[in-house]
């Protein structure tokens, strides 16, 4: 019985900035996330096709702490065996929001969410609409998405997340840095500061020339912050059987600085663009599903992840952080208006003031598109009609169906990957709640996203450097709570399908990683274990653990 048939047989239990009106697409760093952090996983003895048929019970449970399998458990609502066993269920990775099997082409992250009523796809479409159009510099005769910049990555959201997914790195020292932007933090020197970080009162120490984000581009008149540059170092890693896999390690450049010299101590934070799938799902995962993780992964003395508690800029209260390779957004909105803010120069009434610093005269004194608002608040580029639109685009753009999930080489690759004990990080299943809001779509979803949302450190060779290429300290803060080595868990869901929508599509957090195996090897830190244990797979394992990450 195929995937289909099954489907038929038994139907389951149960973005990135965009904008409309006077808002037309940001680039979306939401991201809302991910490059792939899988922790790969364990050879079974001569896996083949009676492996892969003998999945139930057969999970070694000693490859997770007590409290880690009980948690799972509970947050997925059936037993560890069951996960790790072909589930019908689980072909529907996105519950009743995902889309047929049969998508599987470049539109494959465009679609809007399956359960989506008629009279709702309307919302949808318009934002869209501004998330593929550009943005223009003011003043301009289009009014409705004019105020790019005066300093800004990107015009477009769809610049960055093409085809709504995820973006890479640059190939090569003449390649422009569209799907990637880079992140700055400076160590905290005062008390003052120190404190502040410490309780998220503010997000970052920001330079106090070039800020928190630069930004590459400026309109005319205003120069641009720098220019990102990469070069590839090859490293090559051999598996015990011999095979020799070749990564590539990526050392980032700042070139011809517009504002001054960069301090030799600046932390530099390369991130590509986070496909956009999924997105309104994880954001009704309950915050206490995601800190009770926190909680038992801390009682293994191996994995230890940490959720970001950081400031929502629209309450001004704390809140537990979801979004981003840091987790440093609490919520879509959120995450939208801070993108169209930093990647696109543009305001909104959750991010008021241009994204200049002081000192930046040119890009400070430059004409906006900012109208107004009324009822006293600030005039803005974004309002809030342009905003409601594109959050709820970015929260109903459909997660794949799987494929191939009954196929034997597909389900021995998912016993390795319990096995190994990946799911210490990549929780599988969640059951959503039904809340008091209008998110009617991911209402009571059972979903298979495989993250648990939290920071992890994943070792030296990920972190993050400074400018001088030197490792940061751990405690120094770079983004609320979370450190240069620490990086939120992407979702799985959709990986597979990843270079199908954009054949240029890298994986892991600054787009090293061009197969997700390479993505698996680079693994360290907490997941160092896991990536010593493939290291061990011969040729049939390689393949095994491949078919069943292509299959999500």
């Amino acid at each position: 019985m195929n995937t289909k048939d099954v489907l038929k047989a038994k139907q389951p239990a149960l973005f990135y900035s965009s904008f409309i009106n006077k808002s037309a697409p940001a680039k979306l760093t939401l991201g809302v996330i991910f490059t792939l952090f899988l922790s790969a996983c364990q050879p079974t003895d001569g896996v083949s096709d009676g492996a892969a048929i003998n999945t139930e019970g057969a999970v070694d449970h000693q490859a997770l702490a007590p409290e880690r399998r009980q948690t799972i458990e509970a947050l997925a609502g059936v037993p560890l065996q069951q996960l790790v066993s072909f589930d019908p269920q689980e072909i529907k990775q996105g519950g009743d929001t995902g889309i047929s099997i049969s998508i599987s082409s470049a539109e494959s992250y465009s679609k809007p969410s399956s359960n989506l009523t008629a009279s709702r796809k309307g919302s949808f479409f318009i934002g869209n609409a501004f998330f593929r159009q550009p943005w223009v510099i003011a003043p301009a005769s289009t009014d409705s998405r004019d105020g790019l910049g005066a300093l800004f990555n990107v015009a477009a959201c769809q610049s960055c997340h093409v085809k709504d997914g995820r973006g890479h790195a640059p190939m090569s020292m003449d390649d422009d840095a569209d799907s990637l932007l880079i992140r700055l933090a400076m160590p905290a020197t005062t008390d003052e500061q120190r404190q502040q970080l410490q309780n998220s009162l503010i997000e970052k120490v920001a330079h106090p020339m070039y800020g928190g984000q630069l930004q590459d581009r400026g309109i005319q008149g205003v120069p641009a912050e720098a220019r990102i540059a990469v070069q590839w170092t090859d490293k090559t890693v051999t598996f015990t059987d011999g095979h020799v896999e070749t990564l590539r390690a990526p050392t980032f450049n700042l070139t011809k600085p517009g504002y001054g010299p960069f301090d030799d101590e600046l932390m530099v934070s390369p991130r590509v663009a986070l496909p956009m799938i999924g997105l309104g799902l994880l954001e009704q995962i309950p915050d206490e599903d995601i800190k009770k993780q926190a909680i038992d992964n801390n009682n293994n003395s191996d994995i230890s992840g940490k959720f970001n508690w950081v400031m929502d800029p629209q309450t001004g209260k704390h809140a537990l952080g979801r979004f981003g390779w840091k987790a440093g957004q609490t919520k879509l909105l959120t995450q939208n208006q801070s993108a169209f803010n930093e990647d696109m120069g543009l305001t909104s009434n959750i991010r008021p003031h241009e994204s200049c610093m002081p000192t930046q005269t040119a890009c400070v004194k430059a004409t906006t598109g900012a109208d107004e608002q009324g009822d006293g608040r600030p005039p803005v580029e974004v309002n809030d009609e342009v905003a409601k639109f594109v959050e709820f685009y970015t929260r109903n753009l459909a997660v794949p169906h799987r494929r191939n999930a009954d196929d034997k080489l597909v389900l021995a690759g998912k016993k390795r990957f319990y096995d190994m004990g990946c799911q210490s990080c990549h929780t599988p299943r969640y059951q959503l709640p039904k809340t008091d809001d209008d998110h009617l779509e991911q209402h009571g979803q059972v979903i298979y996203p495989y993250t648990d949302l939290l920071l992890h450190d994943m070792g030296d060779d990920l972190a993050d450097r400074t400018i001088a290429g030197k490792l940061p300290p751990k405690d120094a803060q770079v983004e609320f709570l979370a450190n240069s080595y620490e990086w939120r868990t992407p979702a799985l869901w959709g990986i597979g399908l990843a270079q199908t929508v954009d054949p240029q599509a890298t994986f892991l957090h600054d787009g090293r990683a061009r197969t997700l195996m390479e993505a698996v090897l680079w693994h360290g830190g907490e997941a160092q274990e896991q990536q010593k244990k493939v290291l061990n797979l011969d040729k049939q394992g390689r393949a095994e653990l491949n078919a069943f990450l292509k299959s999500l």
